[in-house]
Formats: structure tokens, sequence, C-alpha cells
């Protein structure tokens, strides 16, 4: 791999090319087949695919690695796995997740609007899916071999509360064998994800007696105590470095205008470069909402309210936990990248993110996350768009540092 990785860095441009003829037919081939891939990416995006309700897009890219030669199989937790064997037991893992942030009933078809794709999903991770089919269909037309084994992966529940399921299960089922993970994540080939930003998913939900607006004037009202919480929790001062961050992205609760209601609850989202800010920041959460509850019961009983037929209680629940881990400089996986971009004249930034990459990073398996080619906006939003101009130079970025760290067979 050594010698693999310093004849890329040698080259200084795009228009050079490998020494390995096999190499060369691989950027070739991803050169030539970008309409296809992008063709390909619409189908996907167009197959919805919600929290916790992956499967039919699941098993439409079961069928379509299978097609490119892989041999597909269907884990219990519903990642789509497509081996390609190699000499050695030791595994490079490339992934992509099959899972949205949008609910069900969501317009997932894709309008086109000049040279942009817009649809929810249309790049995350419609564009990383589609660069999973490319590049096998690649490898298999150049008839590379390689001497560690690649998983094609397409896993689940790399959004919002699937808590990196998928990516938990893999790890766990491979860990022994497992040497490097690379996953592609959206468009942008100008950074790599090379440290795991850690992360705490909370739900917060006050119960209480509930009753008429008027005529039970005065009872704890779980929604002013939610919100007397939330006062006092977004005052607090966080740290710029490490960065740390809040939000709060749901709350719901009630009946009607003019009913106190019975209960309420919101889910909070916890970032940060540092473990020990991410737990100080959890427990300001915690002690923010009982003190706003504490006001709440203390308004009740002004009010002539008491008893404990009227009390308020909490219930605080951890939907995900993210943890931290950053690759180490001298990774031959990270010298890869670096090569790999020396050999396609591109500059990228290194980055802190949320990822798949997060599992395997905190367990000391090398791992970086990547774009796979074109450029994107408006993620996470009904208003998303994908760009596919220039996608080549993402899939060949990926699969020479894929090819890096899995080497050739002679």
């Amino acid at each position: 791999m050594t010698s693999f990785i310093q004849n890329f860095s040698q080259k200084a441009s795009a228009s050079d090319t490998p020494a390995d003829p096999r190499i060369a037919r691989v950027l070739e081939i991803l050169r030539g087949s970008a309409k296809a891939t992008t063709e390909e990416q619409i189908r996907i995006t167009e197959i919805p695919a919600p929290p916790f309700q992956e499967n039919v897009r699941g098993a439409y890219m079961k069928k379509v690695l299978a097609a490119t030669g892989l041999r597909v199989e269907t884990d219990d937790v519903g990642n789509v796995i497509g081996e390609w064997p190699g000499v050695s037991p030791d595994i490079v893992m490339l992934t992509a997740h099959l899972d949205t942030v949008f609910p069900p009933g969501t317009d997932v078809h894709v309008k086109q609007e000049g040279g942009r794709l817009l649809a929810p999903g249309i790049s995350d991770n419609g564009t990383g899916l589609a660069a999973l089919v490319a590049l096998s269909k690649a490898f298999r037309e150049a008839k590379i071999k390689t001497t560690k084994t690649i998983l094609f992966v397409a896993d689940v529940g790399e959004e919002g509360e699937g808590n990196l399921r998928g990516m938990r299960s893999l790890v766990e089922t491979y860990r022994k064998r497992l040497k490097y993970v690379i996953a592609l994540d959206g468009a942008a080939t100008e950074y790599v994800t090379t440290a795991a930003l850690a992360s705490r998913r909370v739900e917060i939900t006050i119960t209480g007696p509930g009753g008429h607006s008027w005529t039970d004037f005065g009872a704890p009202n779980p929604i002013h105590a939610l919100g007397r919480g939330i006062g006092r929790f977004v005052t607090a001062r966080v740290p710029e470095s490490p960065r740390t961050s809040f939000n709060v992205g749901e709350i719901e609760g009630g009946t009607s205008v003019n009913s106190i209601p019975s209960s309420a609850h919101m889910k909070v989202d916890l970032r940060s470069e540092s473990e020990t800010e991410l737990g100080t920041l959890e427990t300001l959460l915690r002690d923010a909402i009982k003190a706003g509850i504490d006001e709440e019961m203390s308004a009740a009983r002004d009010r002539g309210m008491s008893g404990s037929a009227n009390l308020l209680n909490l219930k605080i629940n951890v939907l995900g936990v993210r943890p931290a881990g950053e690759i180490a400089e001298n990774s031959p996986l990270l010298a890869a990248l670096l090569a790999a971009d020396n050999q396609m004249g591109n500059r990228s930034r290194r980055e802190r993110s949320s990822t798949d990459a997060n599992i395997p990073l905190s367990v000391g398996i090398p791992a970086i996350s990547l774009g796979a080619g074109g450029r994107s906006g408006g993620a996470h939003t009904p208003e998303e768009w994908y760009d596919p101009a220039g996608r080549e130079l993402g899939l060949q970025r990926v699969a020479l540092t894929v090819l890096a760290v899995a080497g050739l067979e002679p």
C-alpha cells in the first residue's frame, strides 16, 4: 500500500493517470458513467426512506448492488451488505446511509430546474447511495482484484433518532476484521470529516392533572413548566472552544386552546467537541427543566392549587448518544485520502461532524466521511438540491482512497 500511495502523491494534476492501468481504467469508467450515476440517484431518491422505514429503499439497493456482481445480504437491523471478496479476510467498509430525516408522506419526486435536481434527500444521501453502485460497477468492469475484502454497505439509522444503529451493528459484527471505514455522506469534496462530533438527543416529558382553562385556572400547566425551563436553559453560556451547541428541535403538548394540557414534551439536540462539555450541558438542561417545574408548582400554590393530585411529573429519556473520536494523524487511511486529493488536484480541509464514522472512530478503527461529488444545498429541508456537475471528481477521489487502503493484487 505504501508504494501505491507514493505513486499517487507524485502526481500533481487531475490530467495525470496512475501507473497501474487498472486504476486508470476505474477513473475512466467513473468519468464516463456520471450521467448514469445521476439517473440512478434520481431513482433511489424517489423511494421514500423515513426514519426507521428504510426497508423499501434497502430492497432496491440490494437488487442493484447484486446486479453489479456483489454477493449481497440484508442483516437483522436492515443494513444491505455487498461483499467484494479479497485475498485477505481484513475488511475495508464503504458505506452510505439509507435513511432521510423526512417523515412518511413527504413528496420525494425529483424536479429539475436548470442543472439542479430538487427533492428532499436528493443529496443526503441519494448522492452517497448512487456512488456505492457506481463504484461497484467500475471495479467489476475494470476487473479489480483487491487484497482486503471490500464491503459496500447501505446502512440504516444514521439520521436523527436512528442513533447510528446500523453502523453500531456493523462495527459489532465485523470489528475483529474491520481495518478502515469510509462513509459516503452528501456531495461535498472540499472537506473530509476526520473527527467525530459528540452528541446527545434528549426527550423531556412533563405530565400533570390537566383541566379547563377557566374553571381549573391555577392548576400547574406542563407547557408553562416546559416554557419556564426552556427560558432558563437557552440563556446558558456555552464555550466557543471546545465548540458546543444546543437546539430545542421539537415541542408538543395540549389538545385545545381552552384546555390545560395534561402533558407536554420536547426533544433537544446537544453537541460538543468535548465529551466533558457535553455532560455539563446535559446537566444544565436537566437542572433548568427541574427549576421550571418548581416555578410552575410555586405559582400553582400561590393560586391555591396544592396537593398531590396537582403535582407535575418529569420523565427524561436519552434518545441517542453519539460518541467522539478522531483519526490518527499517521493513519494510512488519511494518507490515502490526501494522496487521492493530490492526484485529483483537489484541496480539502478537515472537519469535525456527526456521521456514521463516529462509531468506528470511538473504538479506535480509522474512519472518515466523504462527499461523493457534485454540489448541494438545503440539506434536511424540503428545498434540498443537488447539482451533478463535476461529480466524477468525488467518485474518482473515493475510488482512489478505497483502492489504496484495500490494496491491489498483482
